[in-house]
């Protein structure tokens, strides 16, 4: 063989493999906790599904097929271009309003709440795909409206209607968690795209009181915001569920009781690949595990910063709010689940992304994970040189006469 050649068959392999470049940090970080959560999924309901369903492995394989799922339709998402997701905002987010509409008249209840709509073999759950197309939509329209959210009332309280009419759909089913997370990544978002800070404290403040009554306006939210002050007044009603997972922590000390030693998921944590399933792996895996697990998502947070700062550098503004816009809520609904499971937190029925079972939390996790890698194939991180990253059009917001 012509040793000439090999060079240039080196540079025509190097090239092919830079024609779609990720973010290979956030995909890593993303890979570790959806494997991570595949094992923990599997070791926190073998218990559960060998007596309710007669197969140890019962959610771990259905659990398995909606990663494949969300693989697939990530692997769809990385293909499209960010400036049809720009285009298409509004219409996902009148299909995710006619979804919680759906569901409050043709849905499915459990355990009191009416969350899913039975589609076949598995169930939907409209809540999480809210969450992904109200940040596509805030993102396109603090693009097109950025300078009327920045400089006018009307245009700063178009979006927070939206929002509002969002939350009472997420409260009617009731699903008090989903519209925390909502609320408080578009209330982040509109914080990004330059609202007044007067303006900004007066809805935070709204919001906040807004959110504190319906806290205490329903029997069972008090309930619960009364036994998480103190769950050990009542272990074993109200306060059981914490009482539990407290339990979980200290048995697992430095290191775990090692993996499938635990006995709270043996009937003692109700939830426990589902919501409380970071309970189990610090029983299992230790501090060592749960604080590998909170670096895990830190970084996912901070990549997601990183990626939108890199879009930002390169004038594409939607592409920055949507990374800006995931990573606030994927970094914000791990950290209410993480604190709930800790107690430092209220009780809330929210998954851990990437990680808890649910076949639409997995699905909607992978989706956004897809979507950032989308934006920073279109602006790579690594490739930005020194002079780019102190130019003059990297602000935060577009100018005042925007791209549209």
């Amino acid at each position: 063989m012509n040793t000439r050649a090999i060079p240039a068959l080196r540079s025509h392999a190097s090239s092919r493999a830079s024609r779609f470049p990720l973010d290979a940090r956030l995909l890593a970080v993303a890979s570790v906790l959806v494997a991570l959560g595949l094992v923990m999924v599997m070791s926190a309901s073998v218990s559960i599904a060998e007596r309710q369903m007669g197969d140890s492995f019962y959610f771990l394989w259905r659990q398995a097929a909606f990663v494949m799922v969300g693989l697939f339709i990530g692997y769809g998402i990385l293909q499209v271009r960010l400036v049809y997701w720009e285009k298409l905002g509004s219409y996902f987010l009148l299909l995710g309003l006619v979804l919680l509409i759906a569901v409050l008249l043709l849905g499915r209840e459990v355990n009191g709440s009416v969350r899913w709509l039975a589609m076949g073999p598995f169930n939907l759950q409209p809540s999480e795909l809210i969450k992904l197309f109200v940040v596509v939509y805030l993102a396109g329209y603090l693009v097109r409206r950025g300078d009327e959210v920045r400089n006018s009332v009307k245009g700063f309280l178009k979006p927070m209607a939206v929002v509002g009419l969002i939350g009472l759909l997420l409260l009617l089913e009731p699903d008090f968690g989903a519209a925390v997370v909502v609320t408080a990544t578009v209330l982040g978002m509109m914080f990004l795209g330059g609202v007044r800070l007067w303006q900004f404290g007066i809805l935070f403040a709204v919001m906040l009181a807004s959110l504190a009554a319906l806290a205490i306006s329903s029997p069972y939210r008090v309930e619960r915001l009364t036994s998480f002050i103190n769950p050990w007044a009542d272990p074993f009603d109200s306060g059981f569920q914490l009482t539990q997972a407290l339990i979980a922590f200290g048995r697992g000390e430095w290191f775990g009781v090692g993996l499938g030693g635990s006995v709270q998921k043996l009937f003692y944590l109700p939830e426990a690949h589902t919501d409380f399933l970071f309970a189990v792996l610090a029983e299992e895996l230790g501090l060592m595990g749960a604080v590998t697990v909170i670096g895990l998502f830190t970084t996912l947070l901070w990549r997601a910063f990183v990626i939108g700062r890199s879009a930002m550098q390169d004038s594409n503004y939607f592409g920055a709010y949507l990374s800006f816009g995931i990573g606030l809520w994927l970094g914000l609904q791990a950290f209410i689940n993480l604190g709930v499971n800790m107690g430092i937190l209220p009780t809330k029925g929210l998954t851990l992304p990437l990680m808890s079972y649910g076949g639409s939390s997995i699905v909607v996790s992978c989706m956004a994970c897809a979507l950032l890698l989308r934006v920073s194939h279109e602006h790579p991180v690594e490739k930005l040189p020194s002079a780019r990253r102190r130019m003059p059009g990297s602000k935060l917001y577009p100018p005042a006469k925007g791209r549209r």
